[in-house]
C-alpha cells in the first residue's frame, strides 16, 4: 500500500475503535462545529451526525457584551426597586440590584471546596442590601460585569461579583472560594479534581471553580489556563487604575473565540471554517492549552458556501418556522410574546395504530426532543408553557418530564423544569442573557405593526359605513358630496358586495358618495373628505 492510498473502511473503523478504547482523539467524530465568517456576520453550527443542534450568529453592528467587564458610575439609586443604575457607556443605563452587588457567592450549580483544613480566618462584617446605597453613592465608580445584555426597552444587566472564565477554569478575583462543577458526578473523578484544585497556586483573596469540560484532564492544562486568566486578570486590574468611568476594561472574545473556548472539548470530533485568519486565530488560541486540539481546527476552502456544504442552510429555515413537524407527523407550534413562550404539540398526520395512548406518548417524546433542541436554537428564554396532548397515564407523563429532563441537561443556558400539570402544561424557565435569535434578525412587520394579522375587508365595510352613517347625519345640511379613500382591496369589496348598503346610505342622507382607491395605502386605512374642499371629515 502505497503513502497516498486510500484506507479501506474496515481498517478505518478499526483505528478510530482503538483510539476511542485508548483515549485518543474525539470521542465522537461525528459532531462537528461548523463557522461561516462573512463582513457583516459569523455564524457558528454545532452539528450531530449531520444534524443541526446549536447556532449562533453575532454581527460586527451588534457585539455581544455579556460577561464583558466596565468601569461604571451609578447615576441614579432607586431605593424602592432595590437598585441603582448605572452608567458603562451603553445606550441605556446598566440595572444594578442591590443582591447582585453583595459579595460573590458560589453558583447552586458548584459544589464549594474547603483549600486547607487549618483555622477559618475571622469572618468579615456582614454586608447587607440596607448597606450598598452607603457604599456606592450616586456618583460613586463601580467595577461590574455584564450578566444580561440589553433586551428590548431593558438595558442591560450587571453584576459587582466578576468572573472570567478559561478553558477549564472560571477565575474569582473578588472570592476566595473554590468549587467543582456539580454536572461532573463521577465520585473518583470530583476527588481527583479536588486534590488538583488544592495544589494550584492562586493568589490571596481569589478563588477557582473547575468547569464541567475540565472532567479528564490533566493537571498540567489546569497551570495553564489558570495563567492565562490571570495574565488576563491583571490587565483588567492596571486598566481599572489608569481609566476613567465610564470605560470598557474586558471585552468577551467574539463569537468564533467564545465557540473554541466553550465548545471545542473531546465530544467534539473537530472544527471547519471558511476564513483562513479566524482558524490561524482559533489554532492558536487553543494551542495555548492543548497542541493536540490544533488538529482538529481545519480550513474550509470550497467554492460552495460552506452552510450549503453541510445542508445547514436548509435545516435553519425549516427550524426557525412557527410550526415545526416532528418525524413521526405531529408538529409543534411556537409563538413568541412579551411574557412568555407558548408551545402548543399536535397529533397532525400521526393517527398511528390502533392504540391511540401509544401514538399520543411517541408523539410527545419526540416533541420533547424538539421543543429542548428548538430552545437552544431559537435561544428563547424567559417563562415557557407546552401544552402536551393529554396522557391518561401517569407513568407516560412521568417518561415525557423525564425526556425533557434529559436533553436540558446538555442546554448552556441555566433551565429550570416541572412535571405535566393536570391540565397537561408543562411549566419551564430558561435563562435570559440576551435577545432571541428572531430578535437580532427580524424587524417587526411594518404594515401589521407585529400582530401578524390586519382586518378583513368585510371588517372594514362595516366600519366605513358605520362611520359614513355618523358623518352623513353630521353633514347633511352642509355637504352633498362626499370622497371616500380606500385601498384596493376594500373598493372591490364595496363594489363586488356591498354596493346596494352604500346606494341605500345615499338615499337616507340625501347625499352622494364618490369612491377613488389609492394603491399606497394601508389596507385598515380609510379617508372620508368633502368633496369640494377635500377637507378631511370626523366623526
Amino acid at each position: 500500500m502505497t503513502a497516498s492510498s486510500p484506507l479501506s473502511n474496515s481498517v478505518k473503523n478499526m483505528i478510530n475503535k482503538v483510539k476511542k478504547l485508548l483515549g485518543i482523539g474525539p470521542k465522537n467524530p461525528g459532531t462537528k462545529i461548523i463557522i461561516n465568517c462573512e463582513k457583516l456576520e459569523r455564524r457558528v453550527a454545532l452539528l450531530e451526525e449531520g444534524r443541526l443542534e446549536e447556532y449562533s450568529i453575532e454581527r460586527t453592528t451588534n457585539r455581544n457584551i455579556v460577561g464583558s467587564v466596565f468601569k461604571g458610575r451609578v447615576k441614579n439609586i432607586e431605593h424602592g426597586l432595590k437598585a441603582m443604575f448605572v452608567d458603562i457607556g451603553s445606550d441605556k443605563n446598566a440595572f444594578l440590584h442591590f443582591w447582585d452587588a453583595l459579595p460573590a457567592a458560589l453558583d447552586s450549580g458548584i459544589e464549594q471546596i474547603r483549600r486547607t483544613d487549618g483555622e477559618t480566618k475571622k469572618s468579615a462584617k456582614k454586608i447587607t442590601a440596607k448597606d450598598i446605597p452607603d457604599i456606592y453613592p450616586v456618583g460613586a465608580e463601580v467595577v461590574v460585569q455584564v450578566t444580561k445584555g440589553p433586551i428590548s426597552t431593558k438595558g442591560p444587566r450587571i453584576t459587582t461579583n466578576i468572573s472570567l472564565a478559561g478553558r477549564y477554569l472560571v477565575l474569582m478575583p473578588f472570592n476566595d472560594q473554590f468549587g467543582i462543577s456539580r454536572k461532573i458526578d463521577e465520585p473518583k473523578e470530583r476527588a481527583r479534581l479536588r486534590k488538583i484544585l488544592q495544589e494550584l497556586e492562586v493568589p490571596e483573596g481569589m478563588g477557582i471553580i473547575i468547569r464541567t469540560v475540565g472532567e479528564g484532564q490533566r493537571a498540567r492544562y489546569f497551570v495553564r489556563d489558570l495563567g492565562l486568566l490571570l495574565e488576563q486578570w491583571n490587565e483588567i486590574a492596571e486598566k481599572m487604575k489608569t481609566e476613567n468611568a465610564p470605560a470598557c476594561l474586558f471585552q468577551e472574545p467574539d463569537l468564533v473565540d467564545r465557540t473554541v473556548r466553550d465548545f471545542l472539548t473531546d465530544e467534539i470530533g473537530g472544527v471547519i471554517c471558511d476564513d483562513a485568519d479566524a482558524v490561524e486565530r482559533m489554532k492558536d488560541l487553543v494551542g495555548q492549552i492543548s497542541r493536540r486540539s490544533r488538529g482538529r481546527i481545519s480550513h474550509y476552502a470550497e467554492h460552495t458556501p460552506i452552510f450549503e456544504k453541510f445542508n445547514i442552510q436548509k435545516q435553519i429555515e425549516d427550524a426557525f418556522h412557527r410550526q415545526v413537524w416532528l418525524p413521526c407527523g405531529g408538529y409543534i407550534v411556537i409563538d413568541e410574546t412579551e411574557a412568555l413562550i407558548a408551545i402548543d404539540v399536535n397529533s397532525g398526520r400521526n393517527k398511528g395504530g390502533k392504540d391511540l395512548d401509544k401514538t399520543i406518548l411517541s408523539t410527545n417524546l419526540e416533541a420533547a426532543d424538539e421543543i429542548a433542541r428548538q430552545l437552544r436554537l431559537r435561544n428563547i428564554g424567559g417563562l415557557i408553557i407546552c401544552d402536551f396532548i393529554d396522557m391518561k397515564n401517569r407513568k407516560d407523563q412521568q417518561q415525557v418530564f423525564a425526556r425533557m429532563k434529559q436533553h436540558l441537561k446538555r442546554d448552556k443556558a441555566k433551565t429550570h423544569v416541572l412535571p405535566l400539570s393536570a391540565l397537561g402544561l408543562m411549566e419551564m424557565t430558561r435563562q435570559r442573557a440576551q435577545e432571541s435569535l428572531s430578535d437580532s434578525i427580524f424587524d417587526t412587520c411594518p404594515y401589521c405593526g407585529g400582530k401578524g394579522i390586519v382586518k378583513s375587508t368585510m371588517s372594514l365595510s362595516v366600519e366605513l359605513q358605520r362611520k359614513l352613517h355618523t358623518i352623513m347625519r353630521k353633514y347633511q345640511d352642509t355637504i352633498h358630496e362626499i370622497r371616500i379613500i380606500v385601498a384596493p382591496a376594500l373598493l372591490n369589496r364595496l363594489r363586488t358586495e356591498d354596493e346596494e348598503l352604500l346606494i341605500e346610505i345615499e338615499r337616507k342622507y340625501a347625499g352622494r358618495l364618490t369612491f377613488r382607491s389609492d394603491p399606497a395605502f394601508h389596507q385598515e386605512k380609510f379617508v372620508i373628505q368633502d368633496a369640494q374642499t377635500e377637507t378631511e371629515l370626523t366623526a
